[in-house]
């Protein structure tokens, strides 16, 4: 902060403050979009935060020790887009009148990659606080993998602000109790508790005490009673900081719509612009000027301080870092190849040979052993399972598990918490320097769904390892048989879907979500299946295209039937006995549409030719989206109701899973 006396600094305190408010007014008011009521009750916290401990360098806003700032209740934009402004990042006040426009850099939520400092993209309710848990346990493993005492070089913390509806969520429960079992301390998370809601006070549906809740994840908790006492909220953010042991929370007793002579702590103010007339009342009665997006130049000078600031605490660390780098040079490579996502040579190189292995194998426990390969050089692999790793075989052998005293440990327990591990697997994700990776059964993807679609618009590597792909689970019924999940995850734009046949195509699945700048569902089957002799089949390498011919006909096909998975195996078989009826047909593998979608049209048509009309998927699972390669639904064997408690085999024979059936549909194409 400059030199200004206290009565004088005081005075810029609250001009800033107000700035914050009035510009979150116009703008909404401008868009006649928007929320207005928690970026004006929350504009102190902020300002606090930013300017007074929030270490950050709007110049590069991707340094990477900077302190995270996450705004949970993404609603609030208004409040991170002008904190953004004022402090300098990349971010105009043209932008800020932009807002909620076609094209703007100030889209109605956050989007993380559109706008600079926005750390995450948010709006759905919880997901934000999640992701900070992931971005807490970045950093504590990676300061233990890489500090050295004098050089720390990882050393940051992360800053969320969420509201009521983030913790009534309860994804927000299950982060908030992993990170308390965690001791994740640099972690600190302000609570709007404005007691407002869309339908009006919180009091009538959340009446528990958030506090006593916390308190019982083993989270440090402190109340700042007045949401406008800056120096209140100082001390309270200092006892976070200093608490290294758990996680705080700060209940923050705030106003919405703070100065509004006539809605504030009103409902009216959450999700609606405050109305021209009561902006200029608001202005009036908060000391502002009547002007649409004044900045007073006093107080904005103050807020751009925070530049010079962030450029001295960024030269200060990047010295530190180059004598890290004389005296660690190894050490110092290996986290610039991290947090730069860069592999080095022979990453791959350790993978296993499946042909020399005897019997068939699940795609889970290959997808197992060549986790395990991987891991040995690519040390930023780092995940685990909702509870399931001994069926998802999510564990790295060679680690320990990350705990609240083994930080280096790769190997995460996200407990039965499907959801806040998707989440957190993002917020690992954004934080960079880790490639996260997270397991369970397939049909509970349904649980994380928000977090993977999150995830695919942020366009995020996470790897997800969803396994017991089928009817084929078996005894344990409908409940757990994924059935349209395979199809729903291949809606989601930019998600890329790949369910390998076989063990050496599970290797190669692998190397694709490695690759991938994006996130990668891997689906894989709970039974055994047989690995196909390469010497007789495609190579496996051919799932990098998302689809190849595993085993073409002696002449022109007369039909290509087409698998995913253990359906695969049965085509091939089918095959076999169509060939003795005379009928050629081809058999094509195709784990992956979209890797299939981004071949070209010639590589397209050497594998479907345009002039083979006749064609036939197989697949345990909703036909939908089939007919693109197929022409139409009855060309599909596929399952259109849900499945049934018995043994796995039993169920892909009743459900037609079976050579016989495959036969009669294809030659019914043939003639018709």
């Amino acid at each position: 902060m400059n030199n200004a006396s206290p009565e004088s600094q005081a005075t810029i305190d609250e001009q800033c403050i107000n700035t914050i408010r009035t510009l979150s007014m116009d703008a909404i008011q401008q868009a006649n979009s928007g929320h207005p009521g928690a970026p004006m009750g929350l504009a102190p916290a902020a300002y606090v935060l930013w300017t007074r401990f929030l270490r950050h360098s709007p110049e590069n806003p991707d340094w990477i020790n900077r302190d995270r700032f996450v705004l949970s209740g993404g609603h609030a934009s208004m409040l991170l887009y002008s904190m953004l402004h004022l402090t300098g990042y990349d971010l105009s006040l043209d932008d800020i009148r932009n807002f909620r426009q076609w094209g703007s850099k100030t889209p109605g939520h956050p989007e993380y990659g559109l706008t600079s400092g926005v750390e995450t993209t948010t709006g759905p309710l919880g997901q934000g606080f999640a992701n900070g848990v992931g971005m807490a346990i970045a950093e504590r493993h990676l300061g233990a993998r890489f500090n050295r005492p004098g050089y720390e070089i990882v050393d940051h913390h992360t800053f969320v602000i969420c509201g009521d509806g983030d913790l009534m969520e309860g994804v927000s429960a299950e982060a908030a109790s992993l990170a308390g079992h965690l001791g994740l301390g640099k972690l600190v998370c302000v609570y709007d508790d404005n007691q407002i809601s869309i339908e009006g006070r919180t009091d009538i549906t959340f009446t528990e005490d958030v506090g006593r809740r916390f308190k019982a994840y083993d989270w440090h908790v402190a109340v700042v009673e007045d949401g406008n006492d800056l120096e209140a909220i100082h001390k309270a953010v200092e006892s976070a900081k200093a608490e290294t042991e758990r996680p705080t929370l700060i209940m923050l007793n705030t106003h919405i719509a703070y100065g509004s002579p006539n809605k504030q702590d009103s409902s009216d103010a959450h999700g609606a612009p405050l109305g021209e007339e009561e902006v200029r009342l608001t202005k009036e009665n908060l000391g502002c000027p009547d002007e649409c997006f004044h900045i007073p130049e006093e107080g904005f000078d103050t807020c751009r301080e925070c530049v010079g600031t962030g450029k001295s605490e960024e030269s200060l660390w990047q010295e530190k870092f180059d004598e890290y780098r004389g005296k660690y040079p190894e050490l110092a490579e290996a986290f610039t190849n991290a947090v730069n996502g860069t592999l080095k040579e022979g990453w791959d190189a350790a993978l296993p040979d499946f042909s020399k292995i005897d019997g068939p194998l699940a795609t889970r426990a290959a997808s197992g052993k060549v986790l395990n390969a991987l891991a040995e050089n690519i040390p930023e692999l780092m995940g685990g399972s909702a509870d399931l790793a001994p069926s998802n075989k999510t564990i790295i052998e060679s680690s320990h598990d990350f705990q609240k005293n083994a930080l280096k440990g790769r190997n995460i327990r996200f407990g039965v918490r499907e959801h806040a591990m998707g989440s957190i697997l993002s917020g690992m994700a954004l934080h960079k320097g880790i490639r996260p990776y997270g397991g369970t059964f397939l049909v509970f993807a349904d649980y994380m769904r928000p977090s993977i679609r999150l995830a695919a618009l942020m366009k995020l590597p996470v790897i997800y390892v969803f396994t017991h792909d089928s009817i084929a689970v078996g005894e344990d019924g409908p409940t757990h048989q994924p059935v349209e999940h395979v199809a729903s995850l291949r809606i989601i734009p930019g998600m890329t879907v790949i369910r390998p046949s076989d063990a050496a195509e599970t290797a190669e699945a692998w190397k694709a979500a490695v690759r991938s700048s994006g996130p990668v569902a891997l689906i894989l089957s709970r039974q055994k299946l047989p690995i196909l002799d390469r010497s007789k089949y495609g190579p496996a390498d051919g799932l990098a295209n998302g689809a190849y011919v595993v085993s073409d006909s002696d002449g022109k096909p007369d039909i290509i039937l087409i698998g995913t998975g253990s359906e695969v195996h049965i085509a091939l078989e089918a095959k076999a006995v169509l060939a003795g009826k005379g009928v050629f047909a081809r058999v094509v593998s195709m784990p992956s549409w979209e890797l299939f979608e981004k071949t070209s049209q010639e590589y397209k048509d050497e594998v479907l030719p345009p002039d083979v009309k006749v064609r036939l998927a197989v697949e345990a699972g909703l036909p939908m989206g089939w007919e693109r390669y197929v022409g139409d639904r009855d060309a599909v064997i596929g399952m259109t109701s849900f499945g049934a408690s018995a043994p796995g085999g039993v169920l892909m024979e009743k459900f037609g899973f079976t050579v016989e059936n495959i036969v009669q549909k294809a030659t019914a194409l043939i003639r018709r």
